[in-house]
């Protein structure tokens, strides 16, 4: 017997984790597993990884703002986009189609940013603000992990 889930009853997981202040939670039922964490610390790389170069696309993604401060984040009038799910990242509908945004681009609020692909199922991850993409963390086709930063969008007002 096959179990599923939708993205709904994932969703409920991953508010009960916020509502109980879990950081991890596990269940497996008859051959379906799920596994969700939150502020999970990354292990670090093994020796012969910390000798690599990353590409020179991740170079570009991987931090292009310094951090920052609460207080510097309002006065650059910087917000968020994090990732709701634990799931893989893709900048555009398709691999024939351009990336929904690039860096220095407008976006409308309730505007597609990007795909998070959890469990077979697409996501659409909209905007939740007017402004200008400042930064993309994440590079296409990556794993990523709940609440982690997607988008850096500078804010019009």
């Amino acid at each position: 017997m096959k179990t599923k889930i939708d993205y709904e009853e994932i969703n409920k997981l991953i508010n009960l984790l916020d509502e109980k202040n879990l950081s991890h939670f596990e269940l497996e039922v008859e051959g379906f597993k799920i596994k969700i964490s939150r502020n999970a610390q990354p292990s670090p790389p093994k020796e012969e990884e910390s000798s690599l170069q990353p590409s020179p696309e991740l170079q570009r993604n991987e931090n292009p703002l310094p951090l920052e401060s609460p207080l510097q984040e309002r006065k650059n009038n910087l917000h968020y986009i994090t990732s709701p799910m634990v799931g893989t990242f893709y900048r555009a509908p398709d691999p024939n189609s351009p990336p929904f945004v690039e860096m220095g681009d407008s976006v409308q609020k309730n505007q597609t940013l990007c795909i998070i692909e959890a469990m077979k199922l697409m996501n659409e991850i909209e905007s939740d603000v007017e402004g200008i993409i400042k930064a993309i963390y994440v590079e296409n086709g990556k794993p990523i992990e709940y609440g982690q930063k997607l988008f850096a969008v500078q804010l019009l007002s």
